[in-house]
């Protein structure tokens, strides 16, 4: 059988973004996304997310079922004895809502939700560590419908799982974002340092820090922690992307291709979602259309905020080379500057009708050039020719107040829904 028949017998996957609030939920579907994973508002693992409240999480669903796509809520603390009893009603309020599925890490929150919530797909959190086919088939005995790998398995390790656990069975495993130093991002540093619990959900990424060593009787006196030249930052993983490597994914049999990044921005959403929407249907269109497309998809997602960029454990354990030593900050190539929320109607102030509306995120001037970012990939370099208040009456030179709502005159008119960026000035 030819590749292109085998792929026609493949089970495309599920490509899985993630949304910190209600716009970027949004976002993500418009630029792609079969499926989202947010949280509520509390039991997630980033607690300084925007999240979802009941009102706004009913919204998200709506807005996604309309779109095709699916929600799945993070329910993936640790819980205490103290929070037990206000799990119980948070499930029963997130089975009112209807997500397609929780996401959960806690044996004992498995099991209230199997209680309260009996009809609700489960799906395993990485947090609990399923590192082979056996965790796989004992929380398939127990009722979930999907694992998340571990990031320490390499897709020979993941090809050997999808062979050993029913076919009904979904493996779900990370394929872009941020990785933690820590085994399957469960970690202590945070907490011992700060007092900020990262299995609660309040991670403060003391990972990223700078350290050094300091000898008890020298009190002020630090020497840095150096494995070669290059510097200090012993923790600090570079991001995960796998991009070029769709065929090996794939293969392996991995059902759901999750991205990392319910802190990150629209703009981080909006890239990743539609440069992994567009390789992974150009794959299964042609393997061969794929490859030789493979540069673009690598310089779009370069333009993602981002650290440098590893395989992970995919292709066997990371050495070295897969932390940075000399920096603990982004690459940063393109600003965000906003979201088309609204296109100017009949409805609007005559003055507004070739204008759209945006909430502003950095600032940017009348006269500067823009993009605007479209579903297929391609980008539109724009004129901004005028800028209103959020009034509609008084015209402005700049926006320089993040959050502003402002109206704009492009060149090029935006739909609604697409994403507006700049380069990034050279430093």
């Amino acid at each position: 059988m030819d590749k292109q028949n085998d792929l026609t017998i493949k089970k495309r996957p599920e490509l899985l973004l993630p949304a910190g609030n209600l716009d970027t939920l949004r976002t993500a579907i418009f630029y792609g996304a079969d499926a989202v994973y947010v949280g509520g508002e509390a039991f997630s693992l980033r607690a300084k997310a925007d999240n979802f409240d009941g009102e706004k999480l009913r919204l998200a669903i709506e807005f996604a079922h309309e779109h095709g796509a699916k929600v799945y809520v993070a329910v993936n603390i640790f819980a205490h004895n103290e929070d037990i009893k206000k799990a119980e009603d948070y499930i029963r309020e997130l089975s009112d809502a209807g997500p397609d599925a929780l996401i959960v890490s806690d044996p004992g929150i498995f099991m209230l939700c199997r209680e309260l919530a009996p009809d609700m797909e489960l799906h395993i959190s990485t947090q609990m560590n399923n590192t082979n086919y056996r965790d796989f088939l004992f929380w398939r005995k127990l009722g979930a419908k999907r694992v998340v790998c571990a990031r320490e398995l390499s897709l020979k390790e993941i090809r050997e799982i999808r062979d050993s656990i029913p076919s009904d069975m979904e493996i779900e495993a990370f394929v872009h974002g941020a990785m933690c130093i820590s085994y399957s991002g469960r970690c202590l540093l945070s907490s011992f340092m700060t007092g900020r619990d990262a299995n609660l959900g309040a991670c403060t990424h003391p990972c990223r820090w700078k350290y050094a060593l300091c000898e008890e009787t020298r009190e002020g006196q630090y020497f840095p922690i150096e494995e070669d030249e290059r510097g200090t930052y012993i923790l600090n993983s570079k991001d995960l992307c796998m991009i070029g490597h769709m065929g090996e994914l794939v293969s392996a049999g991995i059902d759901s291709f999750k991205i990392e990044g319910r802190m990150k921005t629209e703009l981080y959403v909006a890239t990743a979602a539609r440069c992994y929407r567009r390789a992974l249907d150009d794959y299964f269109r042609d393997p061969e259309l794929y490859k030789a497309n493979l540069h673009l998809y690598e310089a779009e997602i370069g333009k993602c905020t981002h650290r440098a960029y590893t395989t992970g454990f995919y292709f066997g354990r990371p050495g070295s080379d897969a932390q940075i030593y000399d920096s603990s900050t982004y690459i940063k190539d393109h600003i965000y500057l906003g979201t088309v929320r609204d296109i100017a109607d009949q409805t609007h102030a005559a003055s507004l009708s070739d204008h759209v509306e945006i909430t502003q995120k950095n600032k940017f001037r009348v006269g500067d050039r823009i993009e605007i970012m479209h579903r297929d990939m391609t980008d539109s370099e724009v004129l901004v020719e005028d800028m209103l208040d959020g009034e509609g009456l008084s015209h402005m030179d700049s926006c320089p107040h993040p959050g502003q709502k402002v109206y704009l005159k492009l060149s090029e008119k935006p739909v609604c829904g697409e994403v507006l960026r700049m380069k990034a000035a050279k430093e």
